[in-house]
């Protein structure tokens, strides 16, 4: 094997210099590179060999001259013996296009995701666009350095051996490396298979097999050595890259894909940036090759689903679905050039995903951060937006709350009484603007909705004068520890009212969004002039929204609890290779069958619900729904969002299914519950027991539960009291941080059937 421009796998030695070559060119193919066609003539060419050499023979860009031209030499001489066929090259329309300008392809807007790159490079080039603070090397790039290092990998990718449409599987997590090879893969033509490092082998293993992949992009040394002995056995690999950390260390270590090579993220660059510098100089062979743009409608990832509950489908999403995103989340996300974000989520996500597209067509800078760095980097960072899952806001809001707690008494007090103020502030002035919610389809009489309006204007002008003292007193000294001085976008789940209504009292606007992979992903969201809490918002652009009923499929009136169903250009292409499971999610007319419970508020005239028409309230999930022996029917989400207001509790899953009574499983707060036992001095803490039994535990948190869940429907009986808390390494979580209610259930089936005994 030879390749030239890199370093080949350290696992192979290269033979001597004295052994035979054979290069068989099977591909040529010209390629614009905008980064150098204002330095070098507008053309480059890049080949794809056949070798056939069992060797490695390296032409790195360090060596001399005399052997970049000896390659070119028998390249050229070689292509002169050999009459080529024409092979297709596919390139994004604008990043790769000005090539074709004088065959009249129109570049007037954006028809693949990696045009976004050479837009903004034109826009906003010297303008910082990634801060990676905690990898190593840390890293900061340009616009103009981020769409230089898309091309370089895109190049580099094409150098190795990869032809468009085929797979190329990207597991890694939150960096600036996944986002030059996400996008490096597609520029090729090629589709992305991505999914985080955490997942387990077996996950990774059958999506890697599932999509017919054919090569694997890894984060680091150490994935490489857990994933390798099964993708030894039960995959075919053309190649691996690493995007972080030395290969070296994939000499020494047992667990090794033999016989497949290895590369770096710098070598792939490398290999890209010789091979685009070297092939400037060939100018005969452009009309050898057939160029073809990356359609709109072509699939540019595959997202296998991290739902709470079945086997991972592959979502097949295409340039124009995540494009369709790009065009239309301005209306809820109105950056400026220059705003700074922070992101913590998996890139991969189509949540996260989605957002970094559309914030990098704005000029924005983004920081990548994590769930160890977050508060210091929301503190030093100072970002205008975070985006971010449920359970990021509710440990910033136990964070603040924890400080208040831990002041002193007379500070704790006032600060206590402000913020109840202003909750109540901002529940009266919600009132009177009409951004409440109704599900009424009866229109309020005038005599009564003009009483409640002058009721709620005269009590939020009382209160107005102490909430402003509290933003002086208490909120000015909140925000500058969380930044945060646009906006946070939610998105992955339910954020709790609790938790909305308090960064909504103290000034800190959360804007919830909703959404699937399936629909890549936002479908509606709350937008920054009605943020109406405990809503999804209004459908975005483009997006039709109705509810129907969960047995009949009739369509229901607003006000009528139902299925959400939603229909639009960001719906997916379908499933891969799973037509049946693509039916039963999308029917004939186009409509995405979402599975969530919710209600569309009615339009009013008059009344507090009066600019609240159109908005959607979700209830929680249709397959979540607990069926009790009675008959009854509960949605767990309810229950769930106010027991966690206990600080008592860190995570809880209502069970209940076919038996009389609601029960709970329970991961308990040890530190808080410790805490209150000694308070109420019960034995174990007062004889200095630092432990407390599970049948302790269980009794506060039942007595606390029932105060926390007084005001719900539905009251929990038995407690299932565990200490491991539920996470993504466990599987027990996917990556929005949202609990896999069936795998947990699974898991304890022994014991909850003990414990409904």
């Amino acid at each position: 094997m030879i390749v030239h421009g890199g370093l080949l796998n350290p696992l192979f030695q290269a033979p001597s210099m004295s052994d035979s070559m054979s290069i068989a060119i099977t591909s040529t193919n010209y390629i614009v590179s905008p980064p150098y066609h204002r330095r070098r003539p507008p053309f480059c060419c890049q080949f794809q060999y056949q070798y056939v050499n069992a060797g490695n023979v390296f032409y790195h860009g360090k060596k001399s001259t005399r052997d970049r031209v000896s390659l070119l030499n028998r390249i050229r001489a070689y292509s002169e013996s050999k009459t080529e066929e024409k092979q297709v090259r596919k390139f994004s329309p604008i990043l790769e296009g000005q090539l074709l300008s004088e065959k009249n392809v129109s570049t007037a807007e954006l028809k693949a995701i990696p045009d976004i790159w050479r837009s903004s490079a034109e826009k906003f080039g010297d303008r910082v666009a990634l801060v990676d603070p905690h990898h190593d090397p840390p890293t900061n790039m340009t616009y103009n350095q981020l769409e230089e290092n898309i091309l370089n990998f895109c190049e580099g990718l094409r150098v190795i051996g990869i032809k468009p449409c085929e797979k190329v599987a990207l597991f890694a997590d939150n960096s600036c490396r996944w986002l030059v090879a996400d996008q490096g893969i597609m520029a090729t033509g090629a589709i992305n298979v991505v999914r985080g490092s955490k997942s387990s082998v077996e996950e990774l293993l059958h999506i890697y097999t599932h999509s017919e992949s054919v090569a694997l992009v890894v984060d680091n040394p150490e994935l490489y050595h857990r994933i390798a002995t099964g993708f030894n056995s039960k995959a075919s690999v053309r190649f691996v890259i690493l995007l972080w950390g030395d290969k070296s260390s994939l000499n020494s270590h047992s667990h090794i894909m033999e016989g497949i090579p290895a590369y770096t993220y710098k070598e792939i660059i490398d290999i890209g940036h010789e091979h685009r510098m070297l092939l400037v100089d060939l100018h005969d062979a452009r009309e050898e090759y057939v160029y073809e743009p990356i359609k709109s409608h072509d699939v540019a990832a595959v997202i296998y689903t991290s739902g709470t509950t079945g086997n991972p489908k592959g979502v097949m999403l295409t340039h124009s679905n995540l494009l369709h995103q790009v065009h239309n989340l301005w209306d809820i996300i109105p950056a400026r050039p220059g705003d700074r974000f922070v992101s913590m989520l998996p890139p991969w996500h189509a949540y996260e995903r989605a957002l970094e597209y559309f914030i990098f067509s704005l000029g924005i800078e983004l920081v990548y951060t994590n769930v160890k760095y977050l508060k210091d980097d929301l503190r030093h960072y100072q970002p205008q937006f975070i985006i971010s899952v449920p359970l990021v806001f509710e440990t910033l809001y136990n964070g603040i709350q924890k400080q208040i707690s831990t002041s002193s008494a007379i500070r704790k007090v006032i600060a206590l009484a402000l913020i109840k103020i202003s909750l109540a502030y901002m529940e009266f002035k919600n009132i009177y603007q009409g951004e409440c919610l109704s599900r009424s389809q009866k229109e309020p009489s005038y005599i009564a909705a003009t009483l409640d309006w002058i009721y709620a204007r005269i009590i939020a002008t009382i209160l107005l004068p102490l909430h402003l003292l509290a933003k002086k007193l208490v909120y000015s000294k909140i925000h500058p520890t969380i930044g945060i001085s646009k906006a946070g976008i939610c998105g992955g789940g339910s954020l709790p009212l609790h938790v909305d209504k308090f960064f909504e009292a103290i000034g800190i606007k959360v804007q919830v969004g909703y959404g699937l992979t399936e629909s890549s992903p936002v479908i509606a969201a709350r937008q920054p002039y009605l943020n109406v809490l405990r809503s999804v918002g209004r459908p975005i652009r483009d997006t039709e929204i109705k509810i129907v009923d969960d047995e009949t499929g009739q369509d229901l009136p607003h006000g009528s609890k139902g299925i959400v169903k939603a229909r639009g250009p960001q719906i997916m292409q379908g499933y891969y290779k799973n037509p049946e499971a693509t039916k039963q999610a999308i029917d004939e007319d186009g409509w995405l069958n979402t599975g969530d419970i919710g209600w569309i508020c009615p339009s009013h005239s008059l009344g507090r619900s009066r600019n609240s028409g159109g908005i959607i309230v979700l209830e929680g999930r249709a397959k979540d729904t607990i069926v009790l022996s009675t008959g009854e029917n509960v949605e767990p989400e309810q229950i769930e969002e106010a027991a966690i207001r206990s600080n008592l509790i860190q995570q809880i899953v209502v069970i209940g299914q076919d038996q009389r009574r609601l029960g709970a499983i329970i991961v308990p707060n040890k530190e808080e519950i410790l805490l209150a036992s000694k308070n109420v001095s019960m034995s174990a803490a007062s004889s200095g027991n630092t432990q407390l039994t599970k049948d302790q535990m269980a009794g506060m948190l039942s007595q606390d539960l029932r105060k926390w869940t007084c005001d719900c429907s539905f009251q929990v009986g038995p407690i299932l009291v565990i200490e491991e808390p539920f996470t993504i390494d466990s599987g027990l979580m996917t990556a929005t941080m949202k609990i896999r209610r069936k795998k947990v259930v699974e898991l304890y089936k022994d014991e909850i059937d003990d414990l409904y005994k």
